[in-house]
């Protein structure tokens, strides 16, 4: 291990979710390694037009547990409850959400939540991107030759994306503890998880 604590050596594997109330749940799985992040699987679940609310919890839930199985992800990343919803469509939301943590908790696999502006300042480095500069950015640290479709896809890309970078980030700082604590913790300032948008994986050539 270097004695400055900046590579990270343990790979992991992201399974990045776009919940959806009406459109298409996106999906995507990334597996960062030694600070390369690899696109493993995109997509997004449709839903015909007349499918009730239940079935679509069970579909949804059904993708999750079919992903989880297949590619063994370290963690499941959900992106948030969007506020600006009105009350009823914040709750389906929710429930949503509910049988996607649901299936990652019966798999014992931690699952974890970004909100929308958390995932764009990560990816990006602005809380305030729009869609395509989302795709782009998502495109270029993943090595893609096109932007990833449809949108919930890459949106489901940039929420795995944004896991890696905390991940990556509080690794760092975990090796930078045991290599020189003293040093470490006098760099250590309070801060908000959206202050780790420094600690982006570089972008692959």
């Amino acid at each position: 291990m270097p004695a400055n604590g900046s590579v990270v050596h343990k790979s992991l594997r992201v399974l990045g979710l776009d919940p959806a109330l009406a459109g298409a749940t996106g999906y995507g799985v990334v597996e960062l390694n030694a600070q390369v992040a690899v696109m493993l699987r995109f997509g997004a679940l449709r839903f015909p037009a007349r499918a009730s609310f239940a079935e679509r919890l069970r579909e949804i839930h059904q993708m999750v547990a079919q992903l989880v199985d297949e590619f063994s992800p370290d963690a499941v990343a959900v992106e948030s409850v969007f506020t600006a919803l009105n009350m009823r469509t914040a709750l389906r939301l929710a429930e949503v959400r509910g049988v996607i943590l649901l299936a990652a908790a019966q798999a014992d696999i931690p699952a974890h939540s970004y909100s929308p502006r958390e995932v764009k300042a990560s990816v990006t480095g602005f809380g305030g991107a729009s869609k395509q500069q989302m795709q782009q950015m998502v495109k270029a640290q993943l090595g893609l030759c096109e932007q990833p479709e449809p949108a919930d896809a890459a949106d489901a890309l940039a929420v795995a994306l944004c896991h890696a970078h905390f991940a990556w980030a509080a690794e760092r700082l975990e090796r930078s503890l045991i290599a020189n604590p003293v040093a470490a913790m006098s760099r250590v300032r309070p801060a908000s998880r959206s202050h780790f948008s420094a600690g982006r994986i570089p972008i692959q050539r």
